[in-house]
């Protein structure tokens, strides 16, 4: 498993675009979930709707911004690295914080959707800061 992830780390490290792509692809697929499947079936998952709006929202906005780091950049990859990262690690502080204050109304099925979304969202944020500091570390090298 250890090797996987640096294998994973140096692959990324020679492609950080890629992870602009990988990041814009799963924002729209979460801005997808919330917004047109959880929040019809939110008593199916008990978040209220209007916080799975507002967090369809937030991914609309990290979409945005991770595909315009995909189609726009062509170096200086690492300050637009930790941006997203950060931004994603906010992201899921947030859903736990919704998941601690709707603790009551949340189902299971709810509490598997949020829990696997923020488990690979932080997977991806180990990633994207990892990639940075490699990043950096390239270039203090040359």
């Amino acid at each position: 498993m250890k090797h996987y992830f640096k294998s994973t780390l140096e692959y990324f490290s020679r492609e950080p675009r890629k992870l602009f792509l990988i990041d814009g692809l799963g924002a729209v697929l979460t801005t997808f979930s919330l917004f047109f499947v959880l929040r019809y079936y939110n008593e199916c998952f008990g978040m209220p709707s209007n916080i799975l709006m507002y967090l369809s929202i937030i991914g609309l906005f990290y979409f945005t911004y991770s595909i315009s780091c995909y189609f726009l950049l062509s170096g200086c990859w690492v300050p637009y690295l930790r941006i997203i990262g950060v931004s994603n690690l906010l992201y899921c502080m947030l859903t736990i914080a919704f998941l601690y204050i709707n603790y009551d109304d949340i189902t299971r099925i709810g509490f598997a959707y949020f829990l696997s979304e923020i488990l690979i969202i932080m997977l991806l944020v180990y990633i994207e800061l990892r990639v940075a500091s490699m990043l950096i570390i390239k270039m203090s090298n040359q």
